[in-house]
């Protein structure tokens, strides 16, 4: 039950962290009028859409270094002028509550904590 509260929550939070990546730098607010080439950023996430569907717990060992660099960003750009700096702290949110989700979905999907069918 926890497993599958965690993996939705991880989807839910990847798949809007790549959402914001995309209209950040392609519509909201790019770093050059028109877009820029990092709307491309959001290329790492892309990978771990399949795993994290299907509730792999590599995948979720793995996105939680990918999502603390979607933080650093957030950090970096979050005094910017607005709308780029509201959409940093959006980075921010997203990225801290996939780090949470993943790391939540990888501890309750571990195999010391699957409940065992044998008695022994």
């Amino acid at each position: 039950m926890k497993q599958r509260m965690w993996a939705r929550a991880e989807c839910a939070a990847l798949l809007a962290l790549i959402a914001l990546c995309l209209l950040w730098e392609g519509w909201l607010a790019p770093l050059r009028p028109g877009g820029s080439m990092l709307i491309l950023k959001c290329l790492p996430l892309v990978p771990a859409i399949p795993g994290v569907l299907r509730g792999r717990r590599y995948t979720s060992q793995w996105l939680t270094m990918a999502a603390l660099l979607y933080f650093l960003e957030g950090a970096w750009r979050f005094s910017d002028p607005a709308p780029a700096g509201t959409l940093a702290r959006v980075e921010i949110a997203l990225s801290l509550v996939l780090y949470v989700a993943a790391v939540g979905h990888a501890r309750a999907s571990a195999p010391s904590r699957q409940k065992s069918d044998t008695i022994g």
